[in-house]
């Protein structure tokens, strides 16, 4: 066959503008091996990988790169998942060079320069988006990714970025992660998911509690609520001795919850209260640290007696009251 005929062909399909294409999708448009060949030796493509044609001399781009690694690992059985599937869908503000794909487990695979595999079980039904190149959907490569994280904290900032982004709505990741289970890590990422998902209602103030009792720290009073200047303010826990601990969940991220956040904060604090914020995820990952804070506070606010649940208030001004349900 003609070059000029071959590169009249090759135009048609559907990765060249990119500037790979792979053996198959040539081999379908009537383009064999010796056709290939020819194309290399007149400098003109090149073949990085035993499927892959690269339709330049150049070195493999980003985008170049991720279908090299899918053809080369296994077109029908092989896609983008964990990280790189983040990536792809529009995730920022995280770096990994890695490429990583997912696999079913009796799929045999070779190691590919750059590129980490990984075996799952199986497919699930709606895991893959339909177009373009084959990745898993954001909430099943969050849960992934947190799963094949090499740390806790890397773990929680991938279910927490995307869900910040907007790639991941929280229903979605709870509904997910019913059945996309991973070896590692299961009770740190499923309760990162409910943290995430239900906000102070999974980790919050109704297991603030027990983290103060089994540090020997008196037990708070639970959304506590005052009259502001532009209604009510509901306080997630405080003791009566003026020290207030406020436990975010991501929603607080989002938005203009930061601004309402700092001026019911300065408000409170102004009351002469001690406020600490705890982000909820936060809270799994430094537990210790940020309860040595409050065990600090609690000091320095009189000790224990002083904050004991039920003591009266330790001001005229302290006019707080308990929510009752």
């Amino acid at each position: 066959m003609r070059s000029s005929r071959r590169r009249e062909r090759v135009r048609t399909l559907e990765t060249a503008a990119l500037g790979v294409v792979s053996r198959a999708a040539l081999r379908a448009a009537g383009i064999d091996d010796a056709d290939v060949r020819a194309e290399v030796r007149a400098e003109r493509w090149t073949t990085p990988g035993l499927q892959t044609v690269a339709l330049h001399s150049r070195p493999l781009g980003h985008d170049e790169r991720l279908w090299h690694a899918v053809w080369e690992t296994g077109a029908n059985v092989a896609a983008l998942d964990g990280v790189t599937a983040l990536l792809a869908a529009g995730m920022t503000g995280y770096r990994d060079d890695r490429i990583h794909l997912s696999v079913v487990h009796s799929h045999a695979v070779k190691r590919i320069p750059g590129v980490r595999v990984h075996k799952i079980t199986r497919r699930h039904d709606r895991e893959l988006e339909p177009h373009g190149i084959p990745r898993v959907r954001p909430a099943v490569a969050a849960i992934r990714a947190a799963h094949w994280a090499d740390s806790d904290r890397q773990a929680a900032l991938l279910l927490v970025l995307p869900t910040q982004q907007g790639l991941v709505r929280t229903a979605d990741l709870l509904e997910t992660a019913r059945s996309i289970r991973g070896r590692r890590r299961r009770a740190f990422v499923g309760g990162v998911i409910r943290d995430i998902a239900l906000g102070a209602q999974s980790l919050g103030e109704l297991d603030f509690a027990r983290l103060c009792r089994a540090r020997g720290l008196p037990e708070p009073e639970r959304q506590v609520v005052r009259q502001g200047l532009n209604g009510r303010i509901y306080l997630d826990v405080r003791w009566s001795c003026g020290v207030v601990v406020e436990i975010d969940g991501i929603q607080h991220t989002w938005g203009l919850a930061p601004v309402l956040d700092a001026l019911r904060q300065n408000r409170v604090t102004l009351s002469r209260d001690t406020v600490l914020r705890i982000p909820n995820v936060g809270l799994r990952l430094h537990e210790d640290a940020f309860m040595a804070h409050v065990a600090q506070a609690l000091r320095m606010r009189g000790g224990s007696r002083r904050c004991a649940k039920g003591t009266p208030a330790c001001s005229p001004q302290d006019r707080w009251r308990v929510r009752t349900s």
